[in-house]
């Protein structure tokens, strides 16, 4: 990498070509992948993504010359014909990069997180409170190519992924996109404030005294409302990299999990906005056992599936059975299928209460019990007891028992259910 770092309009670096990308992405760090999304983000033609990634990883952009407002690079089609490629971002005027100075000096640990060549996020939103857009947004990033094409084409997307590869080692690349080299960004900050690690002056006061903090807590602003349920799970992103994984790495195991997890982060939101959630019991963290359940309902591949079934330590039939005790009632369920626990003192009073009760005398089932199951003599249905004083359906097939729905607090009610599912 050559580096030519003046003042203004006259700063610029030029990066030498990278090597292919093979196997990996292209943004490891979360600006990186922000970059990215404005790229994504925008452009029309998805096809002319895929023939970008194609070009960076296959190593066809050539050394890449930085400089306020525009990067430019050479990329060559797999025909070998070379197109000069150029993509323009706009700006910080005059203005923004004062504010941008001004709210870096004040705290220390910005300027010195720069120069660790890390950009953290409140950096970048301590900046968009001063009204300073670090950080390239849908439609930033303006493509131009002798290629012919108006919109991104394949050798501007290759640049732009070459580029966020670029952006994880040095976020002073984008800060000189914006139009401010290195030395020139820290020439200014050592005169706004007393150094680039921005130290405050001699007659500034250091910190907020403890006891005022505290005296002033009861008249800080109310915290925001929370948000908005969204309509749907997000989209969990594309693993088409066309390239082949790392070793080790299962792209439809990895996709379908990132999307199991969005519908369980949108569900725990729904939970937390309902009304008195603040006075449930937080659940414990889940085995990996139990997680494999789960996400074994949530109707993977067969490949997927397999590897559940050897994660649960069930097989894959009793995984099937794991499985639709899960649809019946979560956790509660599964724990009704896997335990059998002995009935004793007032939890078997109020069961036999409860049995007693539940039917007319001349219409009471034939019942046999063993420890927290009631089983039907005359019909292949049986009751099972949870900790909680619910009933359980199951039935019986092929010789083993399955649930047969979910819990009820008579037990009349749920070996109707037992009955019914018998009949199907």
């Amino acid at each position: 990498m050559t580096r030519h770092d003046g003042d203004g309009a006259g700063a610029e670096r030029t990066f030498a070509a990278l090597p292919p990308a093979r196997g990996r992405g292209f943004a490891a760090t979360w600006w990186g992948r922000a970059w990215l999304t404005a790229l994504e983000g925008t452009a029309l033609d998805s096809g002319q993504l895929k023939a970008g990634r194609r070009l960076a990883r296959a190593g066809a952009v050539g050394a890449v010359l930085v400089r306020p407002g525009r990067i430019t690079a050479v990329v060559q089609d797999r025909d070998g014909t070379a197109h000069r490629a150029d993509v323009l971002l706009q700006e910080l005027s005059g203005e923004q990069w004062d504010r941008f100075l001004s709210m870096a000096v004040e705290r220390a640990g910005h300027v010195a997180a720069l120069l660790d060549r890390e950009m953290p996020t409140h950096l970048v939103e301590d900046a968009e409170l001063a009204g300073v857009e670090l950080l390239p947004g849908l439609g930033d990033l303006e493509p131009e190519c002798d290629c012919g094409v108006w919109d991104h084409c394949g050798h501007t997307a290759a640049l732009c992924y070459q580029v966020a590869r670029l952006l994880d080692q040095d976020p002073f690349v984008l800060l000189l996109m914006r139009g401010r080299g290195e030395r020139d960004l820290l020439e200014a900050l050592q005169t706004h404030g007393d150094g680039p690690h921005g130290r405050p002056g001699a007659g500034d006061a250091e910190g907020v005294d403890a006891a005022e903090a505290y005296a002033a807590g009861d008249i800080l602003p109310s915290l925001p409302a929370a948000p908005a349920l969204p309509g749907a799970p997000g989209v969990a992103p594309s693993l088409d990299t066309e390239a082949e994984p790392a070793a080790g790495v299962d792209p439809p195991a990895l996709e379908f999990l990132t999307a199991r997890t969005a519908a369980r982060a949108r569900l725990l939101l729904a939970e937390a906005l309902r009304e008195g959630h603040e006075h449930h019991p937080v659940e414990p963290e889940p085995t990996v056992a139990r997680d494999a359940v789960r996400l074994a309902a949530g109707e993977p591949g067969r490949a997927v599936a397999d590897r559940l079934a050897e994660g649960s330590g069930r097989g894959r039939e009793g995984l099937a059975v794991a499985v639709r005790a899960w649809r019946h009632g979560g956790a509660a369920a599964l724990d009704v299928l896997d335990e059998e626990w002995t009935v004793r003192g007032e939890d078997l009073a109020r069961a036999r209460a409860a049995l007693g009760s539940a039917w007319a005398e001349d219409e009471r089932p034939v019942l046999r019990s063993r420890a927290n199951r009631w089983t039907a003599v005359a019909a292949p249905v049986q009751l099972r007891l949870d900790r909680d004083g619910r009933w359980w359906p199951y039935r019986k097939e092929r010789g083993r028992w399955l649930p047969a729905g979910g819990p009820a607090q008579d037990p009349a009610t749920a070996l109707a259910s037992a009955e019914r599912a018998s009949g199907e």
